[in-house]
């Protein structure tokens, strides 16, 4: 039974935090008690849903890559790649992950059945093409961050920004493009026998693509922040004071990699005390803008406009 957690990956669903990030800037944390139970429980139950078809996919991409991972110190040791567990076990196994995952959404909101279906079927071309495609990839997995978030806001029932689904989408791109360099650092001459898309790119590119991305997530925040509907929906222009807890992340975040501190995104967000720090700070400075008129602060606005 280990074995099969282990290939569940449950380390990486803190990739799926991206769900709750509707409950916050959807003001749906403060309020009648009914209704905040309902809203957490909304997306508790939609992030167990991504658990599941990330779950799938995982396992999936594991028996695709079984020979490519023993080139790699680490995946080498994952379940499948060394022979602990049967690729038609593994097979089965990601088909009742991803039928739950489907079959719970369902349950939950129709309308979310149908973003882990996209999430899924894309996936699948993640794992059989796209990921041999340079850029193509970091860009699907991208778009895979963006529908966590959609399927937030829709298990909730919020509105979700565009500027927010645009930062969402470059954050994501910084973190593949960083996970890109990282294994070229770890993997050096082998890089291209254990990812063929590595082979295409160096560590400048990625080191600009990095930057780029990160610079227009940032932007991105900015401009949701001081947007006109956001202004109006939280009665505040606010928000934009929490930039430097993002530029603290970010820049650390892409520190730590370009240095070879860690070996992935996952690492820094579980393993990097910092990091964690500034983020939880970031939420909490967050939460307390987007929900002062329901505590019953009156926060001045920064800037008259």
């Amino acid at each position: 039974m280990k074995n099969y957690i282990t290939m569940m990956r449950p380390a990486h669903w803190s990739k799926n935090v991206f769900v709750f990030a509707a409950l916050i800037f959807g003001q749906k944390l403060i309020g009648p008690r009914e209704e905040v139970i309902t809203a957490v429980l909304s997306a508790f139950g939609a992030f167990l849903c991504f658990c599941l078809a990330a779950s799938s996919m995982y396992i999936l991409n594991d028996v695709i890559d079984r020979k490519s991972d023993l080139l790699h110190p680490e995946k080498r040791k994952r379940p499948i790649a060394s022979g602990k567990v049967a690729v038609a076990n593994a097979l089965v196994f990601a088909g009742v992950c991803a039928a739950a995952a489907l079959a719970g959404s369902y349950i939950l909101v129709k309308e979310l059945a149908v973003i882990i279906f996209i999430y899924l079927a894309m996936s699948v071309l993640y794992s059989i093409s796209f990921k041999h495609m340079m850029i193509i990839d970091v860009i699907i997995i991208a778009i895979g961050f963006v529908l966590r978030a959609v399927a937030g806001a829709i298990a909730v029932g919020v509105f979700i920004s565009p500027w927010l689904i645009i930062c969402t989408f470059a954050l994501c791109l910084f973190l593949g493009f960083s996970k890109r360099y990282a294994e070229i650092s770890l993997l050096a001459e082998n890089g291209k026998e254990f990812r063929r898309t590595l082979g295409g790119y160096t560590q400048d590119l990625l080191s600009h693509m990095v930057n780029v991305s990160s610079g227009l997530a940032i932007i991105c925040f900015l401009l949701y922040s001081m947007d006109e509907r956001t202004v109006h929906f939280f009665g505040t222009n606010s928000l934009f004071v929490t930039v430097p807890f993002v530029l603290y992340c970010v820049f650390r975040f892409s520190a730590l990699i370009q240095k070879g501190t860690y070996t992935g995104p996952v690492q820094i967000v579980i393993k990097d005390r910092p990091f964690q720090i500034g983020f939880a700070l970031w939420v909490l400075v967050c939460f307390v803008i987007v929900h002062a008129n329901r505590l019953g602060l009156r926060l001045s606005d920064l800037v008259a406009y």
